[in-house]
This record gives C-alpha cells, sequence and structure tokens, in this order.
C-alpha cells in the first residue's frame, strides 16, 4: 500500500460520506481505499459484485482481468452486463459499467485474462488480487502468482446453493490456495456451474463478502479471514467456519516446495493419457474432441451412436438431432441395452458427466466407448456456430 494517501476532494467527501462516517473508516481509512490497487480476475458471478462494490467504494485502481464475451445465459447472476452488451468483451461491458457508476475511478483492462505469461507482471502492478473465477486451473494460477509477488489473495467460489470465501495470504504466515487443495482435480471429476447449476443470488452473497475482506485489507478496520475457510449455505442461510493452518508439505509454500515458478505445465489438467499409435478396429480412445466426433459420425455413421447424456430441460435449449438422448441418471438401467458393436459417443454440456458416464461403461465391460470432450458448447464454438450456448 502507498505510504503517503491522496487529500480527499470535496465530491469524494460527499460521494463517500456514510463510509467515512464510520468510526472504523474515517477520512484515513477513506484515504488508504483511494489510493488502493485491486485486480478482479473474472467479470463474472463473482467479480461482477466485487467490482460494483470496490467501485462504489471508490477503490482508486480497479483492474479486471477477463477473456471472455458476454453470452445470454451470463445475465442471470453477472450484473455488470446488460443484454445490449451479449457478444461483446466482458472486460469493456464491465469498464462501461463500473465508469457509470463511479468515474473517479481508474479503470484498467485485461482482456486477455490472466495466463502464465502475465501473472506475475500483472499482479505486481496491484496491491490485493481478487479471484472470482469458476476455472480450477486459473485458481491454481492465480494462487502461485499471489504467493510469488507477496500479494493478499481473496477467494470466492460458489457451487449450486454454497459457497466459499477465505483470504490467502502466506506472506503473513497464512497458508495459500495449495495447502487447502495441494493438486488440480483430474479433469471431468469436479462439475463446473455449467453442469450443476449455481443461483444468482448466492453469487452476489459471496461476491459481495469478497470486496468487504478487500475493504478490511486496505483499511485494516478489522482482520481480514486469513487462515479461516467460510462456508455458507444459502438454504439455512448458516455459515461454517474452519481453520486453515499453512501446511509444510505444501508443493508451493511448504519447507521444500516443488513449485518454485510460474510454468505452463503446472496449470494443465492431468488426464488420462490416450497412447499415440494405430488403434485397431477393437481399440477406442477415452476421450475425443469435437471434431474427431463429427468426422467419425460422418464417415461411419453406421458403425457410431452418439449419445447425448443431458437432461430433458437442456435438449429444449440446443440438441444435435442424430443424437439417442439417454439422461445420465438413466444410464445403468440402460446397460444391457447399449449396442456393443457401434462406437459410442458420450456427449453433455461440456465433458464432465460424459466423461462419468465413459468411466461407468469401460469399468462394466463397454470399451467401445469415447467421452466426447467439451461437449455440446465446444461442439457450438467450433463446430457449429448457430447452436445456442448456455
Amino acid at each position: 500500500m502507498p505510504d503517503v494517501e491522496p487529500i480527499l476532494e470535496p465530491h469524494a467527501l460527499r460521494r463517500y460520506s456514510r463510509q467515512i462516517l464510520l468510526d472504523e473508516i474515517g477520512l484515513a481509512g477513506q484515504q488508504k481505499i483511494s489510493a488502493a490497487k485491486v485486480l478482479v480476475i473474472g467479470a463474472g458471478g463473482l467479480g461482477s459484485p466485487a467490482a460494483l462494490y470496490l467501485a462504489a467504494a471508490g477503490v482508486g485502481t480497479l483492474g479486471i482481468a477477463d477473456h471472455d464475451a458476454v453470452e445470454e445465459h451470463n445475465l442471470q447472476r453477472q450484473l455488470l452486463h446488460s443484454t445490449v452488451n451479449i457478444g461483446k468483451p466482458k472486460v469493456d461491458s464491465a469498464i462501461t459499467a463500473l465508469r457509470a457508476l463511479n468515474p473517479h475511478v481508474q479503470l484498467i483492462p485485461h482482456r486477455d485474462g490472466i495466463t502464465a505469461d502475465n501473472a506475475l507482471e500483472l499482479f505486481e502492478s496491484y496491491d490485493i488480487i481478487v479471484d472470482g473465477t469458476d476455472n480450477f486451473l486459473v485458481r491454481y494460477l492465480n494462487n502461485d502468482a499471489a504467493y510469488f509477488t507477496r500479494r493478499p489473495l481473496v477467494h470466492g467460489s460458489v457451487f449450486k446453493f454454497e459457497g466459499q470465501i477465505s483470504v490467502f495470504d502466506p506472506s503473513k504466515g497464512g497458508p495459500c490456495y495449495r495447502c487447502l487443495f495441494p493438486e488440480p482435480p483430474t479433469a471431468g471429476s469436479v462439475p463446473a456451474c455449467g453442469e450443476a447449476g449455481v443461483m444468482g443470488a448466492l453469487c452476489g452473497i459471496i461476491g459481495s463478502m469478497q470486496a468487504m475482506e478487500v475493504i478490511k485489507l486496505i483499511t485494516g478496520c478489522s482482520p481480514a479471514i486469513v487462515g479461516r475457510l467460510l462456508i455458507y449455505d444459502a438454504f439455512s442461510h448458516q455459515t461454517q467456519s474452519h481453520g486453515i493452518k499453512a501446511d509444510p508439505h505444501c508443493p508451493l509454500c511448504g519447507n521444500s516446495p516443488e513449485i518454485t515458478a510460474i510454468k505452463p505445465e503446472h496449470y494443465r489438467f492431468k488426464c488420462e493419457a490416450v497412447a499415440e499409435k494405430q488403434m485397431s478396429p477393437t481399440e477406442y480412445p477415452t476421450e475425443i474432441s469435437v471434431h474427431e466426433a463429427s468426422e467419425l459420425l460422418r464417415t461411419k455413421s453406421s458403425q457410431t451412436l452418439l449419445i447425448d447424456v443431458r437432461e430433458s430441460s437442456e435438449l429444449q435449449i440446443c440438441q444435435l438431432e442424430m443424437a439417442r438422448h439417454i439422461p445420465m441418471r438413466e444410464i445403468p438401467a440402460q446397460l444391457e441395452n447399449l449396442p456393443k458393436s457401434q462406437h459410442l459417443l458420450i456427449l453433455c454440456h461440456s465433458g464432465m458427466r460424459s466423461r462419468s458416464v465413459t468411466d461407468f461403461l469401460r469399468t462394466n465391460g463397454i470399451s467401445t466407448v469415447s467421452n466426447i470432450a467439451g461437449g455440446i458448447n465446444a461442439w457450438a464454438v467450433e463446430i457449429d456456430p448457430t447452436l445456442t450456448r448456455y
């Protein structure tokens, strides 16, 4: 944080008067807020409320990092964006909304998002990092870059009706994200919100909590939740608080770290390797791309069966006409009816449920089955852009 805070101008005294009135904030606290530089990673469900409240509070410099464009299904929870901005870069939509809210905040767009190449340099430019991403690999990248640049990381996540929040700051003796979860999960083992669903209002609650933690870090008005994981249940409105200790065996911040630099290979899903060899007709890869699936369906249609394991409600949004629909929950009951003489291609929304189905079928003796990586979402992006994405 800067040693010298800026003198507040009359407009700032008016705009921020209600928080300046708080004894725990006061003029000195508002000066610290106005001098602070905060990077919000992800202009989505969590980043939206976090960025809105930080801009409203008068954070002097607010960076927004996101590489995605606004899609219609975002609008249920990502309140930085509006219908007219569908198709536009999220960063640009976010900057427009935040500037309209508070023209006195310096807003910096980072349209490439966070990558292994830019993370360290980008984090060095800010005082505090807010992680609003829903991608496991990016979370680990954010954690590692925050550790190497000695920046506090305000973490938030949501899943269905449950949210979590913590502040990771090993430079102050606290744990890092890897102390809690040492390694990313295997591909397809944990559903994202596109698979499991998420309640928009829950994003607002957790994102607002993240903004509050940032204000606490900036002003020192109260200790941030370093070393604690807060879990919020939206159904019962109950919270649980669990202590987290720095792990001496942590691969990043432990006594004998295995991760000593930001390297791209640290942020790739560990997938089952497929042998690079010519396969015989009885050998089938566990996973194929949408392009490979499309080619098989085009050239070997009689030998190939596409099975869509999504729910019926999802088919109403988009579907592939050649697919046979068997919801994931019905697969066990249909096991004996699945053809053993055809190559089964399993499709879901983004490749997670279909990966589980593929593993289940292989475990139960059907080896002629392959998961379609990326699901119908990847199909819409790479094969047929007329399909509605969700």
